[in-house]
């Protein structure tokens, strides 16, 4: 009889903010490979924002999750058993593998990294899919100038952080919106944020307008709502705004509504773009490189939330909406040497 082990599989669409009883915990059993594939043991979980779009299903970049199926996300995981030329035991590997203990993945589905390089989570973030979606949107995008003022809202967040200090590097004046003082702090006195607005303490405009007293160049949004609507009358002219999230209303039953863009895009000639990392799959290896070297160089840091133990991925999910995370959120579900 094959050994079992945990899953965690979409078990209802949700309906406004995702509930324990949307996900259903199973034990299935683990598995061997066949040729070209290998049997990976977790380590981290990935948990993210777009997960919750995912699990609704409508028309969108990326296809939904299906009811009653394992729920997948990026996976750093060890290699236990391999029937591939290409990975051998002990492989550390990341991949879009699924919500359990272990995965039998294909070659093409995982890719080798070197945990000698830097600590192995930086692969889910600062050099991984948020710091590159960071990079790409911020400076394709955005195209910041030394001088110029740049907001992100969604600030700590593992994006949000990024992108702030990539701004710093390009010589901006960099404000940041956060939804704690704690992480306030962070911002500006981990990170180099010239400036920091705790939206649920503060009246964003005003203090928008305080802290953008030249107007703002580049919104990088990473929530969207009414923080997002309190941007648009700061906007100079030819203002950028990369669109990569819109948190705020992920958990909505009814359509977000709020005022209108388009005025303030026709008088600024300014420009809104949205994206997503998939759009820059061909320039990951330029994106990589860059943030390995500043990373390296010491001019970029990066927080972890980390929650221990398989049984509490679905906590670590919905803290995301609740704003309880500083940087990236992953859940521990082994401890393995490597």
């Amino acid at each position: 009889m094959s050994q079992m082990q945990k899953q965690i599989k979409l078990a209802k669409r949700p309906i406004g903010t995702p509930v324990m009883e949307d996900f259903a915990f199973i034990d299935a059993p683990i598995g061997t490979p066949s040729n070209g594939e290998v049997l990976v043991r977790t380590i981290y979980i990935s948990v993210d924002p777009y997960l919750r779009g995912r699990m609704q299903d409508v028309k969108s970049y990326i296809p939904p999750f299906q009811l009653n199926e394992v729920i997948t996300s990026g996976v750093i995981g060890q290699v236990v058993d391999s029937k591939s030329e290409l990975f051998a035991k002990g492989d550390v590997i990341i991949g879009n593998l699924g919500w359990q203990e272990y995965s039998i993945a294909k070659e093409k589905e995982i890719r080798k990294i070197d945990p000698k390089q830097a600590p192995v989570t930086a692969n889910l973030s600062i050099i991984g899919l948020t710091g590159l979606t960071a990079y790409f949107g911020l400076l394709d995008i955005g195209q910041p100038k030394a001088g110029e003022t740049v907001v992100v809202s969604g600030a700590a967040g593992a994006v949000g952080a990024t992108v702030g200090q990539i701004a710093k590097i390009k010589g901006t004046r960099v404000v940041g919106i956060a939804g704690t003082d704690e992480k306030c702090r962070y911002l500006i006195n981990e990170l180099g944020f010239d400036a920091a607005i705790n939206y649920k303490k503060e009246d964003v405009p005003s203090a928008l307008e305080k802290a953008c007293p030249n107007g703002i160049d580049i919104y990088f949004d990473n929530v969207g709502g009414s923080i997002s609507d309190a941007v648009f009358p700061l906007l100079n002219k030819y203002a950028r705004i990369p669109i990569c999230g819109a948190i705020s209303s992920y958990n909505n039953v009814n359509i977000d509504m709020g005022p209108r863009v388009q005025t303030y895009l026709i008088k600024t000639s300014a420009l809104m773009k949205g994206f997503t990392l998939g759009d820059y799959s061909n320039r990951f290896k330029e994106g990589g490189t860059a943030l390995a070297a500043w990373l390296n160089e010491g001019k970029l840091k990066y927080e972890e939330t980390i929650t221990e133990g398989f049984d509490h991925i679905i906590d670590a999910f919905l803290d995301l909406f609740k704003g309880a995370n500083i940087g990236k959120s992953l859940v521990k579900v082994a401890d393995i040497k490597y």
